[in-house]
């Protein structure tokens, strides 16, 4: 194992899951309850110190009991190391703790990820969409059982070059 995924799987036994070393990229898998806590160890352990957020993001696994994934990717400037932090969600409880006290450059992909995917970020400071219209209807684009053409929205707003009738 890599080991800085050993520090840390050793850090927090009760949260580690996994990890995977590909092309030099470490991702690890934590437990959602202890989300927050690895990743302000990250952040503020002196031999860690991942200063910076480079992206949040979520995956879709619709077959999956813990549908979705949530991703963060870190980076420590004076390290030149970078990480990535993943954590399942189930669909009827999709919350997970939002990272925006410890990464204020969490807010805007925190809410983006809400916004396309609808999972929910616990603490954020102003949870509300970012890309959509406020009064769109029911429904997260980017989740895999959403409408290819959308719900209902074409005829109010069609799309560029397209003919209106």
């Amino acid at each position: 194992m890599h080991p800085l995924a050993e520090k840390i799987q050793q850090a927090f036994p009760e949260a580690f899951r996994q990890a995977v070393e590909w092309r030099g990229d470490l991702a690890i898998q934590v437990a959602r309850e202890h989300l927050h806590a690895v990743c302000r160890y990250l952040h503020d352990d002196p031999g860690m110190d991942y200063d910076y957020i480079v992206h949040v993001s979520s995956v879709d696994w619709p077959d999956h009991p813990e549908r979705f994934e949530v991703v963060y990717e870190f980076y420590s400037i004076r390290r030149r190391a970078r990480i990535r932090v993943k954590t399942r969600v189930p669909e009827d409880d999709c919350v997970v703790d939002s990272m925006t006290d410890i990464w204020k450059g969490a807010d805007f992909m925190e809410r983006e990820v809400y916004d396309m995917m609808g999972i929910r970020f616990r603490n954020h400071p102003n949870l509300v969409r970012i890309l959509m219209p406020d009064d769109y209807p029911e429904g997260f684009p980017l989740r895999k059982d959403f409408p290819l053409r959308g719900k209902g929205w074409r005829d109010t707003f069609p799309f560029i070059g397209e003919k209106t009738v």
